[in-house]
């Protein structure tokens, strides 16, 4: 039997009358990399935002370790160990690089983060902090301002200080969103990498990311799930292929090969 780390029970978040995300039932994989894609509009936003609880649910449940989050807050479920990278680069522009991770390990010191402490009294986390930077090849670029790095450098910074909060369930919202070819391909593989022992779920418009990577997709569409299993699956799908017509059609057929 499936070890599932993540899952959500006839989710559901109505606005005013619009039903942004209905019924969704989604099945994470421990170890897995899951994509969550669809056409713009089509709810993969919302249903990040309930899983991590900047939106409470209409209706339906979410369980994480078989546990029941459904009513749990934010920071709750952060500490709970599920982590969220923006759509948004989110770091500090004029901290350094090796900074930025230090804010990030100050959850292992069992306290809130301490933005007024001396950085002398942080230095007992450079060296797991250039593990980290080690990890997403940001080595060379620890005293480097983070204002400075490529928008690519970036995200991999993000990624850095996602894992400094030592998730158990990593969730990264459009990790690629704005790249060109080359900084998608390097971090496309920052993400195979750091995949290794940790489950990740990802909402992701770059279909050849998507087929290089995941072991699984749900496809989502007008706030339901359209159809879910392996990129081969689901790519031949007719009924995703028409919702794909005229955005991102081309790519999905593309990226097969």
């Amino acid at each position: 039997m499936a070890d599932v780390i993540l899952e959500t029970r006839q989710l559901t978040k109505e606005f005013k009358g619009f039903t942004a995300v209905s019924g969704v039932d989604l099945r994470v994989e421990r170890g897995h990399i899951h994509a969550l894609i669809g056409p713009n509009g089509a709810g993969k936003t919302t249903c990040f935002n309930l899983l991590t609880k900047f939106l409470a649910p209409t209706s339906g449940r979410i369980l994480f370790n078989g546990r029941d989050i459904t009513a749990a807050r934010p920071a709750q479920v952060a500490r709970m160990g599920i982590i969220r990278s923006f759509q948004i680069s989110a770091v500090f522009p004029h901290m350094t690089v090796l900074e930025n991770v230090r804010v990030g390990l100050q959850r292992r010191l069992g306290t809130s983060f301490h933005f007024w402490r001396s950085s002398r009294s942080l230095d007992g986390l450079n060296g797991q902090a250039l593990a980290l930077l080690g990890e997403v090849g940001l080595e060379n670029f620890a005293d480097t301002l983070t204002a400075d790095l490529p928008y690519g450098r970036k995200r991999a910074l993000e990624i850095a200080t996602t894992l400094a909060m030592e998730p158990e369930l990593m969730l990264l919202d459009e990790p690629t969103q704005g790249m060109g070819h080359e900084d998608v391909h390097r971090v496309t593989e920052l993400i195979r990498k750091v995949a290794a022992g940790r489950t990740i779920l990802m909402v992701e418009h770059n279909m050849k990311v998507v087929a290089g990577i995941c072991d699984r997709i749900s496809v989502l569409k007008q706030g339901a799930v359209l159809a879910e299993g392996s990129y081969a699956e689901v790519s031949g799908n007719p009924q995703v292929m028409e919702a794909y017509m005229g955005t991102a059609d081309g790519e999905l057929a593309g990226a097969r090969h």
